[in-house]
């Protein structure tokens, strides 16, 4: 199913803040990296949900699937504009915070480039431009076609095999307190149902976290975006 960008998710956004928001570049800014992270987390319940095996680190698992949703999931310029905004907020935290080695995701300027460099793979001809902009070495961008390949060969039989049965109901929203992220969520939700069918109810839930933050709860079989992340991705500068 191709999600509808601009006229679809930000507008049922604008519609749950109040009459008369406008849409400005924040709020398609903010919408992107949501979309991102939910797809990041989503894999993390994939893994969890289906019992994958991961070979490698499970948070590089869920940010090479997160790229694959995006590349299939939007009409080409909406997911360039979405794979532009989330590389930035990659970039944005490697210029704003320390980085930690020890941490389980990897360091925040190797994301930047993963994500770019997966999506260039996808379709090289189409995506060059986008990639000399966001400063894709060359060196890289030799291997992006293959490393996309063998992403696709990884998660694409696991996407396959939780279509078959599509449309379905497992996957539940559940709102928090804020508008903006609840008009959003809400209609991922329902178009990931539209797409998967999954074999346990899997619920995705917008909450005050008291941090910005997002993440797969395992003992809850929940993805928890918390309403922080709003207002920490307004205050990004010159995305």
């Amino acid at each position: 199913m191709i999600r509808a960008w601009m006229a679809g998710l930000c507008a049922a956004a604008l519609l749950a803040v109040g009459p008369g928001a406008a849409q400005t570049r924040t709020d398609d800014f903010v919408a992107a990296n949501l979309l991102a992270i939910t797809y990041h987390e989503f894999g993390h319940a994939l893994i969890d949900i289906l019992q994958l095996p991961v070979f490698g680190q499970e948070e590089d698992a869920a940010d090479v699937l997160s790229v694959l949703l995006i590349d299939a999931f939007y009409e080409e310029e909406a997911a360039a504009s979405i794979i532009y905004d989330a590389a930035f907020g990659f970039l944005n935290d490697a210029e704003t915070h320390d980085q930690v080695l020890w941490d389980v995701h990897g360091p925040d300027l190797q994301r930047y480039y993963t994500m770019i460099c997966l999506f260039y793979g996808a379709n090289p001809d189409a995506r060059v431009d986008l990639a000399q902009e966001l400063e894709l070495p060359e060196e890289r961008a030799e291997s992006c076609e293959e490393e996309f390949l063998l992403a696709d060969d990884s998660w694409g039989p696991v996407l396959d095999d939780i279509s078959q049965d599509a449309p379905g109901k497992s996957i539940v929203f559940k709102a928090g307190t804020n508008p903006f992220i609840d008009a959003i969520m809400a209609e991922e939700v329902a178009a990931l149902n539209e797409d998967f069918v999954l074999p346990e109810t899997l619920t995705v839930s917008s909450e005050d976290c008291e941090e910005v933050n997002a993440f797969y709860d395992l003992e809850t079989r929940e993805i928890i975006i918390c309403t922080e992340l709003d207002g920490y991705l307004r205050d990004v500068p010159d995305f």
